[in-house]
């Protein structure tokens, strides 16, 4: 559960007497252009109407819009979008003041963002002639009366010192805030020029700026501002990253790659990487990928490109497919484990969406040997289906991780055992806390063991958990810091994936680590151990 308060975020966060939830696994996070809305602020969505009312839908410079629609047609469920925009600016609404006025300006920049405002004296003393109180509302177009948005802030002041100063109200606003100096005087009430009585309202100046088609610079942003796709950093989950192609004609750039690459391996997310526009074949795809510059277990691709129908242009089109793709994730997740190697029959996108280009049997061989999927349009069925692969390629530092099913569920065993941990902050860094928390997550391991998430090991040598001195010695204790050791099965005999998870005050941090651990089942936690010298630097990290 989770309450906002005054801009401050109160969390509730499991405890040692619940169990481990399974992280979910295909919330979407889509960074790019929108005709309206707020800027560089991730916003929770859980439908395409949901879209249309905070971004404003379908836009032709907007190939964000189109993927989002794409990705509720095809089954997601919940999407978190992210305004970028370059060169946008705010409207303005002025309210006179006598010989001067009070000027706002809208919180979200653009041509579609449409404010009105009234100023009434409504249970104002007359000794307090610097008080007023302020309506704002949005409003779906000038002169309608279909109010989007509303916010009442009485008894407002124009007094700098006030404790209701209007600068210091609006300042938590979510639709406008004071721009340049506040008046001397305190806004003119606002005529009614309607005979009935009705409330007039002041409307906003045709002053704002849609702002031009989006650079590389901008979709990146900063990490410093929390902007472009690092304003995804604010968000405490996301699974896959989408970021369409900012014009028709171009695709983002390899800086963008890079830096959203990074940054989804940091949050244990997936990249989906749209194929460049000019792969128009297999052919092409497949002589690309021979000096393809992102090889990544963070990432994966799925071929050809899509036509789907445009209904702003009246024609088909050619779109990028990540986005369908994630929502066909989604879909197919609710009832299949995000560890399956295939994706299995049901994993078809929608009609009304086709490929590009044709790929037969030898060429999805191929590109899959190169990490790279085709999108599944059809049913197909196959004495041997194509598993489902990353961008790792054949030269992956962990073969594991050429595996997306294999990748995917790390990246849930991690972020579930981190987040259902994040008790142990608040209990004493003593034995019966380890005690528990082991429990906790070997129950966790047994559930999933239960469902088949570890094939092709015996019982008892498919996942191990250690919370115990050997990796809460008296340093880690004096810091308070407290370490929990975890790791499961790999696909190559006696091999294993392990991480320490340490929790301290100020936030968690996860680490992998890469020990022998053929003998774990007896002696390859000790041996692990002293290898490690139990790993201080990370638990500080």
């Amino acid at each position: 559960m989770t309450e906002r308060q005054a801009g401050i975020q109160v969390r509730e966060e499991p405890g040692s007497d619940q169990a481990i939830v399974a992280a979910p696994g295909a919330i979407t996070a889509f960074v790019g252009r929108c005709l309206r809305g707020p800027v560089d602020q991730p916003v929770p969505i859980g439908s395409f109407a949901d879209f249309q009312r905070v971004f404003g839908g379908l836009w032709q410079p907007s190939l964000l819009s189109y993927a989002v629609e794409q990705y509720f047609e095809n089954g997601g469920d919940v999407a978190i979008v992210v305004r970028v925009a370059n060169g946008a600016r705010c409207c303005s609404l002025t309210l006179p003041a006598g010989p001067q006025a009070l000027v706002l300006a809208a919180l979200a920049p653009g041509t579609r963002e449409f404010l009105r405002a009234a100023v009434d004296y409504d249970g104002i003393g007359d000794n307090e002639d610097d008080r007023f109180n302020l309506v704002l509302q949005r409003v779906r177009a000038p002169g309608s009366e279909h109010i989007e948005d509303q916010e009442i802030h009485r008894r407002v002041s124009v007094r700098p010192a006030a404790t209701r100063c209007v600068t210091a109200v609006l300042a938590d606003s979510q639709l406008a805030r004071v721009a340049g100096a506040v008046p001397e005087r305190r806004p003119d009430p606002t005529p009614h020029p309607d005979p009935r009585g009705l409330a007039g309202y002041v409307l906003s100046n045709p002053d704002g700026d849609d702002g031009g088609p989006l650079s590389d610079y901008d979709l990146i942003g900063s990490a410093v501002r929390g902007t472009g796709l690092f304003a995804l950093a604010a968000v405490e989950t996301f699974n896959l990253l989408c970021i369409p192609p900012p014009a028709r004609d171009r695709d983002p750039g390899p800086s963008v790659l890079l830096v959203a690459n990074r940054f989804c391996r940091e949050r244990r997310a997936l990249l989906l990487v749209d194929p460049p526009q000019h792969w128009d074949s297999a052919a092409r795809a497949l002589a690309a990928m021979r000096d393809w510059p992102l090889p990544s277990d963070s990432a994966c691709m799925f071929f050809p490109r899509l036509l789907a129908y445009d209904k702003l242009r009246g024609r088909f089109e050619s779109f990028a497919p990540s986005a369908a793709v994630a929502g066909m994730l989604a879909r197919v997740g609710q009832h299949a484990p995000v560890w399956a190697a295939t994706l299995g029959e049901d994993a078809v996108l929608r009609p009304g969406l086709r490929p590009l280009c044709a790929v037969d049997d030898g060429q999805r061989q191929g590109l899959a040997g190169t990490g790279v999927n085709v999108v599944p349009t059809v049913r197909r069925v196959e004495r041997m289906p194509i598993e489902a692969c990353t961008l790792a390629g054949p030269g992956a530092a962990v073969a594991d991780w050429r595996s997306l099913g294999r990748r995917r569920l790390a990246q849930m065993i991690v972020t579930s055992v981190e987040r259902g941990t994040r008790w142990m902050l608040f209990a004493p860094n003593e034995p019966p806390t380890w005690r528990r928390a082991a429990a906790q997550v070997r129950a966790f391991f047994s559930g999933l063991e239960e469902q088949g998430a570890f094939p092709g090991r015996e019982p008892g040598d498919r996942w191990y958990v250690v919370c115990d001195e050997r990796v809460n010695r008296e340093q880690h204790r004096e810091r308070a810091i407290v370490n929990l050791l975890f790791g499961f099965a790999a696909a190559r005999p006696g091999e294993f994936h392990s991480w320490i998870v340490s929790h301290r005050a100020g936030g968690s941090r996860v680490q992998p680590v890469s020990p022998n651990l053929s003998e774990l089942p007896r002696s390859g936690v000790t041996q692990l151990l002293a290898e490690l010298e139990l790993p201080v630097a990370a638990a500080q990290s």
